[in-house]
C-alpha cells in the first residue's frame, strides 16, 4: 500500500492548473462532451482543478487521491454532483462502476503502475471508457537519467521553499532557449523540441508548475509503449487509442468489453 507523500499537498497548495487546452488535449480523442450525462472517476485529482472542468458535464463526478484530498474538498466545495475520497488508487475498495474513469498525470507516480491501471480497470464499467495520460519511457532520456538522478542524491530532500527557488531559476534560464534555439528547425537534434511549444503557450506560473512538478515528484516511472499496449489489450478493451503527446508522453484510451 502507498504511503502519504507530503511533496503533493506542498505543490498543489501553491499552484493551480487551469489550463484547459492541456486536459482537453491529454483526453483525445475524446472531449469535454464525452462526460455529457455520465458518472465519471478522476482517479488521482489532485487539488481537483480536472474536477472542475468535467463537473459540468458529468452527471457525478468522484475524484480520490491519497495526498490532496482535503485541498480538493476545498476547491470543489460549490460543485454540488462532485465528492472527493481519499484513498490509494491501486487499492480503491469496490465502487459502483463508473461510465468514465480517467487518470491524468498520476499513473507514473504510484509505487506500481501494472496494479493501479488493473484497479482502474475494475473501477469502469462495461462499456465505459478508461482514459491514461502518462509520461512515456520514448523521449525522456534527460528526466529519466540526470533529473531522477539529482532527485536521489540531494534535489528531493532540499527544503520545499528552496526546491521552489530553484524551479524558478530554471523555469527563468529556459526562456530564452525556448525562444530562440526552439524556434529554430531542429527537431531532429533537439531534446524536448515539441514539447517547449507548449511551453510558449502557457504562463509563467503554469510553466514554473511543470519544472516544479519534475523536481518535486517523489518518484517518477516512466512507461513503455509496450506497456501501454499491454493494458489496453485487445482481450479487456475495444476502440483503443494510444498515440504520443508531444514526444514525451502517452495519451490513452479504450472502452473496456
Amino acid at each position: 500500500m502507498q504511503i502519504k507523500q507530503n511533496e503533493w499537498a506542498d505543490q498543489w497548495s501553491r499552484f493551480k492548473d487551469d489550463s484547459l487546452f492541456l486536459f482537453q488535449e491529454w483526453i483525445r480523442p475524446h472531449t469535454l462532451e464525452s462526460f455529457r450525462g455520465k458518472r465519471v472517476l478522476d482517479a488521482g485529482c489532485g487539488p481537483g482543478h480536472h474536477v472542475l472542468m468535467v463537473a459540468p458535464y458529468a452527471r457525478e463526478v468522484v475524484g480520490i487521491d491519497l495526498n490532496t484530498a482535503e485541498i480538493a474538498r476545498q476547491e470543489t466545495k460549490d460543485q454540488k454532483n462532485v465528492s472527493i475520497l481519499e484513498g490509494d488508487l491501486a487499492v480503491v475498495p469496490q465502487q459502483d462502476p463508473f461510465d468514465m474513469v480517467y487518470c491524468i498525470g498520476v499513473i507514473h507516480h504510484t509505487d506500481d503502475p501494472d496494479k493501479t491501471f488493473e484497479n482502474l480497470k475494475r473501477l469502469t464499467r462495461k462499456g465505459g471508457t478508461l482514459i491514461v495520460w502518462a509520461y512515456s519511457f520514448e523521449g525522456n532520456f534527460w528526466n529519466r537519467t540526470l533529473v531522477e538522478w539529482l532527485k536521489r542524491n540531494g534535489l528531493g530532500q532540499l527544503p520545499r521553499g528552496l526546491l521552489l527557488f530553484l524551479s524558478k531559476v530554471i523555469t527563468l534560464l529556459l526562456y530564452p532557449i525556448v525562444w530562440t534555439v526552439y524556434l529554430l528547425p531542429l527537431k531532429a537534434i533537439l531534446p524536448f523540441y515539441e514539447y517547449f511549444g507548449n511551453f510558449r503557450k502557457l504562463s509563467f506560473q503554469r510553466n514554473l508548475q511543470n519544472v516544479h512538478d519534475k523536481l518535486n515528484a517523489p518518484q517518477t516511472i516512466f512507461i513503455t509503449r509496450e506497456r501501454v499496449e499491454r493494458w489496453f489489450n485487445s482481450n479487456d478493451f475495444e476502440s483503443v487509442h494510444i498515440s504520443p503527446y508531444k514526444g514525451v508522453s502517452w495519451r490513452c484510451s479504450g472502452m473496456k468489453k
